[in-house]
C-alpha cells in the first residue's frame, strides 16, 4: 500500500504568544575579532591653511584658480545643522542666508567645505567693497546685516565620517568636485585653470583680477602659512593696523589720512598712511569708531618721527589696504582703503621679516 505524503511542517510562531507584541531578539555583544568601520569625529572647528605671498610661481605640481577678494569660511554640513565659521571662530549663519540654505541642501551628507564668501560685480569679478556694504561695513549701518553673498568652495576637509585632511589635494578636490556637482546656487566650485601661472595671472590682471592661488596637488591639509598654498598678486592688498588719523576740517569723516602699523616680531612698526578710497559715509562713521580709541599715553603705540598733527589710537582696528609698492625705507606707496575687517574674520595683520639685510620682505 502506498504511503501517502506528508502534510507540510506548519510554520512556529513567531512569538509563544501570537497575541503578543512582536519583539526583536536582543543584540548580542560584538564579536572583538571582527573588523570595525573606521569612522572619524568631525572636527569642531579646522584652522585654515594660508597662502604665502611670493613674487614667482614655485616649481612642483601644482594647480592654480582665480584668488577671491572676500571673507575666508569654514562650511560645517553636521547632522543637526548648518554652521558657518569665520576665521576667528564666529558662526555667521545668521549673516550669509544664501550660502546656509545652499549648504542645508547638500545634507544630509556630513561635510566641511573651505572656502570664500563674496559678492560679484556686474563683471563677475568679486568685490569686496561690495561685501563690506551688503554686512552694513561702508558706514550706512553698524548692525548685523544679512548678505546674499555666494561661497566659492575650494577644498573638502570632512565627508561622511572621514577626515580628509591627510588626503593629498589633488584627492581631496576630485571629492570636492564630486560633492558639488549638480549644484550651481550659492555654493560654487572655485575652478581649477589648467595653464601656465604667468599666462594666467597676465589674464587675471587684464580682467581686474586681484590675483591667483595655487595649491600644490600632492600636499595634505595643513593649517597655517606652510608654502603648500601661495598667491600671485596683480595689485597688494593686505590688512595693516589703525594707529592714528591725520585731523582735517575739510575732509569727509574729518580726517585726510590713516596711519598704518604692521608686525615686525612682536612689535608694531609705522608702514605709512592711506588717505584715498574712502566714500563720505564710510569716513563719518570711521571717524565716530576713531573717536572711542584714542590713546591716553604720552609715548605713540609706534615709534614715529613725522612732523605732521596725529591723534593717535589704540590698535585695534584693522583696514585692508590696496597698494602698489614698498619704498627703500619701508613706507607703503600708492595705497587705497578698500574697507574695515570685521573682528571676526581675524584678518592676518601684514607682518615684515627682517632677512638677508633685506628690511622689508613679505612673510605673510
Amino acid at each position: 500500500m502506498a504511503k501517502l505524503p506528508r502534510s507540510p511542517p506548519r510554520s512556529k510562531p513567531l512569538l509563544r504568544d501570537e497575541s503578543g507584541q512582536l519583539q526583536s531578539r536582543p543584540i548580542r555583544k560584538r564579536n572583538p575579532a571582527q573588523p570595525q568601520l573606521l569612522f572619524d569625529p568631525m572636527p569642531d572647528r579646522v584652522e585654515p591653511a594660508l597662502a604665502a605671498l611670493k613674487t614667482r610661481a614655485p616649481a612642483g605640481n601644482f594647480g592654480w584658480e582665480i584668488k577671491w577678494d572676500g571673507y575666508r569660511l569654514a562650511v560645517h554640513i553636521e547632522p543637526n545643522g548648518v554652521r558657518l565659521l569665520t576665521r576667528g571662530g564666529y558662526d555667521w549663519v545668521d549673516r550669509f542666508p544664501a550660502i546656509a540654505e545652499a549648504a542645508r541642501e547638500l545634507g544630509p551628507t556630513a561635510m566641511i567645505l573651505d572656502g570664500e564668501a563674496v559678492m560679484l560685480d556686474e563683471q563677475g569679478r568679486s568685490d569686496f567693497n561690495l561685501l563690506q556694504a551688503s554686512l552694513g561695513a561702508d558706514g550706512r549701518k553698524s548692525g548685523n546685516l544679512t548678505s546674499p553673498a555666494i561661497l566659492y568652495a575650494f577644498d573638502i576637509l570632512y565627508l561622511d565620517g572621514h577626515d580628509l585632511r591627510g588626503l593629498d589635494y589633488q584627492e581631496r578636490r576630485h571629492l570636492l568636485e564630486d560633492a558639488l556637482a549638480g549644484h550651481e546656487g550659492a555654493i560654487r566650485l572655485s575652478e581649477e585653470v589648467d595653464a601656465d601661472p604667468y599666462a594666467l595671472l597676465e589674464h587675471a590682471c587684464r580682467l581686474g583680477v586681484e590675483g591667483i592661488v595655487g595649491k600644490n596637488r600632492d600636499s595634505k591639509y595643513r593649517s597655517g602659512r606652510t608654502g603648500d598654498w601661495v598667491k600671485l598678486k596683480c595689485v597688494q592688498s593686505e590688512s595693516f593696523v589703525i594707529v592714528g588719523y591725520e585731523p582735517s576740517n575739510g575732509a569727509f569723516g574729518g580726517f585726510a589720512s590713516l596711519l598704518l602699523a604692521a608686525y615686525k616680531g612682536i612689535d608694531l612698526v609705522y608702514v605709512g598712511s592711506v588717505g584715498t578710497g574712502f566714500k563720505e559715509a564710510q569716513s563719518v562713521q570711521l571717524r565716530k569708531m576713531m573717536e572711542k580709541l584714542h590713546w591716553k599715553r604720552k609715548q605713540p603705540p609706534v615709534p614715529y618721527s613725522g612732523k605732521r598733527q596725529v591723534m593717535w589710537l589704540q590698535p585695534t582696528l584693522i583696514a585692508e589696504v590696496e597698494y602698489r609698492a614698498w619704498t627703500n625705507d619701508g613706507k607703503l606707496r600708492h595705497s587705497a582703503y578698500k574697507g574695515l575687517r570685521k573682528v571676526q574674520d581675524n584678518a592676518d595683520v601684514y607682518r615684515i621679516e627682517d632677512r638677508d639685510g633685506d628690511a622689508w620682505l613679505v612673510s605673510g
